[in-house]
């Protein structure tokens, strides 16, 4: 954002020069630190109470939001408890509950799928383990580091469209393969940043960096971005850009952590 001279004018801001490897690091931990202090609450915007229903509400988000997987969990969960309750399902009365979220059919197989091998072959308990978890039908690296790190405090970099995006905004890696850009960003940060790392770039990339008008002329970390000015740089125009708590709006989920500073999303079919 640009600093406001004594005279109440507010000087431009100017992107970082390109240099070295050095400074890129540099300039990338203290984007995290930055966004820590705007972010201290953030977290993963999917609704859980256990490792069975953070690696089922994952599976969900797949071409949907997080809202919509929110406000679609409670009726599943409170029919289908656990991976054998799943397991055991008519497929027809889980792609009824599932409608919402978009591909349910396939949905609905991935669902089916994982908590046969679940039950199967890890006794109806979701392992703490990325081999373990990849094993599963329909669970790729992503969806596994969103586990392991929010489920079982093992430490993961969830590579997602925001994330991928940002990172690259960034010039933190030039990779588009979210395993490549995994294998790059890990070689910048420590292991015990990554689960964090993660939430505030999402965060991030949701509330104010947005992929078609990111709210440049809104952003606490401007002065950080050698992209700076691909968006909307008056700060006016770009406040408006602002989503969710930033922009006094509810956030995705409907059970928020207790430091969540916005309001907890409605659930499935309330207005508002």
């Amino acid at each position: 954002m640009g600093e406001q001279s004594p005279g109440g004018t507010r000087k431009a801001v100017k992107p970082p020069k390109p240099g070295s490897r050095l400074a890129m690091v540099r300039r990338a931990r203290r984007i995290n630190r930055e966004l820590a202090d705007v972010y201290p609450y953030a977290h993963p915007e999917l609704d859980f109470r256990n490792p069975f229903e953070l690696l089922v509400a994952t599976v969900l988000s797949a071409q949907t939001t997080d809202l919509r997987v929110n406000q679609t969990t409670p009726a599943l969960f409170a029919k289908y408890p656990t991976p054998e309750d799943v397991a055991a399902a008519e497929p027809e009365a889980l792609e009824e509950i599932l409608r919402p979220t978009g591909f349910f059919r396939a949905k609905t197989k991935a669902l089916l799928g994982l908590s046969v091998a679940l039950r199967d072959n890890f006794g109806g308990e979701v392992p703490g383990n990325l081999k373990d978890l990849v094993s599963l039908p329909g669970v790729g690296r992503k969806t596994a580091f969103v586990v392991l790190g929010n489920a079982f405090g093992v430490p993961g970099i969830t590579v997602d469209t925001h994330f991928g995006r940002l990172v690259r905004r960034w010039k933190w890696t030039e990779q588009e393969d979210p395993e490549k850009v995994e294998a790059e960003i890990a070689e910048i940060f420590p292991k015990s940043e990554w689960t964090m790392l993660s939430h505030r770039v999402i965060f991030h990339g949701r509330r104010i960096c947005h992929s078609r008008k990111p709210a440049c002329g809104a952003c606490p970390i401007a002065h950080l971005c050698p992209s700076y000015g691909e968006g909307e740089t008056d700060p006016e125009k770009a406040k408006k850009l602002l989503k969710y708590e930033m922009g006094g709006q509810p956030g995705q989920r409907l059970s928020p952590p207790p430091d969540y500073p916005g309001k907890p999303a409605p659930p499935l079919g309330a207005s508002g």
